[in-house]
């Protein structure tokens, strides 16, 4: 089984309320192949909510309590996203998969950039929670526009 984003399935469950479909992921779905997660609504953020950005390090760091997430106003999100990241490894569990294809850029689903918290739109290298704590458990990682799976 594979992980797949939701936004990138069509589900309306960006920080904006929007997505970011792609066709081809979504005919994984349907076959039965994939399933959806979104880090954010399964910790508890609501749809639409404040854009939020790693500040500190990276998803790794954020697991072992040496950086944050904080949304635009400045509030500590990070409690969200490691309950939303442990949620996750649960239905990767329960699903048995062994992949995941994340939305790059995501505080949650970068799997090699991320947004640097200064919420200008710069971009560092750098992993998010939920995945993070999906290759910690060895699960293979793609982002939307490089996976095997086209």
């Amino acid at each position: 089984m594979i992980l797949i984003s939701g936004c990138l399935l069509g589900i309306n469950c960006r920080y904006n309320g929007g997505n970011n479909l792609k066709p081809e992921l979504l005919k994984l779905m349907k076959e039965g192949k994939a399933v959806p997660i979104c880090p954010e609504q399964l910790g508890g953020a609501p749809t639409p909510r404040l854009p939020c950005e790693i500040v500190g390090g990276n998803g790794l760091e954020v697991l072992e309590g040496r950086a944050k997430v904080i949304n635009k106003l400045g509030e500590d999100a990070t409690e969200l996203f490691v309950k939303g990241a442990e949620e996750v490894l649960k239905i990767a569990v329960a699903s048995g998969a062994y992949a995941a294809i994340l939305k790059e850029r995501s505080p949650s689903c970068g799997v090699r950039e991320a947004y640097d918290g200064s919420f200008t739109g710069k971009t560092i290298s750098g992993i998010g929670v939920t995945s993070a704590i999906l290759r910690n458990k060895g699960i293979k990682l793609f982002t939307e526009d490089k996976h095997p799976y086209r």
